[in-house]
């Protein structure tokens, strides 16, 4: 099966913009960009895609070994890259995808005009030996996981809530419940672990290309500490902070996002 076909690629907008690659985070799928394409398409070229094993894509594509560290998630991305032959994309990940980007972009720069890291996370573990903070201890980490593995579909309806913030708004917290409970819980566990237990921080530095770490005014997944962390390793990024509150602002934020993506993406390179 063909890249476009085994990741539901959805390519919309005007022709002759720049590309802009939307990479959803874990539990999700490209339908949660919906709210912010409509301000891009009229300024670029957007593209949305499924990670495998999650929304339309080819589920039998997956197999845990490929998928078992992030390396292989990057590596999807950069055969997206080629296949459609856009030239250099400003790549957007939310969330886990933004350390997708940072690893493909490390490993192949010319295929990036430009990285917006959106509510991203290097390591969601705090490290006292360093002074990082992660937001969660190895603890809390451990029990999320345990929590997972004995009941997909509960903990979905317990933690999505969390993560998307935003109580006054239960509508949101509902929708990202819904997404989560989409997903294959056996594929939904080992990306979970991926998630949760990676360490890119040493990665953050590969970085060569123009990027914009944007972290949410308060987000229970990734502190401002994180965001500044990740400004701060790689070299000539910025940081901004969004009002938007929650860990997913293309939901709760959804003009403010676009502005964010608009302005970094149609800056001259």
């Amino acid at each position: 099966m063909d890249v476009r076909s085994r990741h539901h690629v959805t390519i919309s907008g005007r022709a002759d913009g720049r590309v802009v690659v939307l990479s959803h985070g874990f539990g999700c799928d490209q339908n949660l960009w919906r709210l912010v394409v409509p301000a891009l398409e009229r300024d670029f070229t957007v593209v949305r895609f499924d990670h495998v094993g999650s929304g339309r894509s080819d589920l039998s594509a997956w197999n845990e070994q490929q998928y078992s560290t992030l390396d292989g998630y990057a590596t999807d991305v950069l055969d997206l890259c080629r296949e459609l032959a856009l030239g250099p994309v400003v790549f957007v990940g939310h969330s886990v995808s933004a350390m997708m980007g940072v690893l493909a972009a490390a490993r192949e720069p010319e295929a990036f005009a430009g990285l917006v890291l959106l509510a991203p996370s290097p390591c969601f573990i705090d490290d006292p030996a360093t002074g990082y903070r992660g937001g969660f201890s190895a603890a809390d980490i451990e029990e999320l996981l345990e929590s997972l593995d004995a009941n997909y579909l509960g903990w979905s309806g317990a933690m999505a809530p969390v993560i998307m913030g935003n109580p006054e708004r239960p509508e949101l917290g509902e929708e990202l419940t819904n997404s989560f409970c989409r997903t294959d819980p056996t594929i939904a566990r080992s990306f979970a672990r991926v998630t949760f237990l990676s360490d890119n921080r040493d990665d953050l530095t590969r970085v060569a290309v123009p990027t914009l770490v944007a972290q949410c005014s308060r987000d229970a997944i990734a502190p401002p500490e994180v965001g500044a962390f990740v400004q701060k390793q790689i070299a000539g990024s910025e940081l901004i902070t969004l009002n938007a509150t929650g860990h997913c602002p293309q939901l709760s934020a959804p003009e403010e996002t676009a502005a964010a993506i608009t302005a970094f993406a149609g800056a001259p390179r």
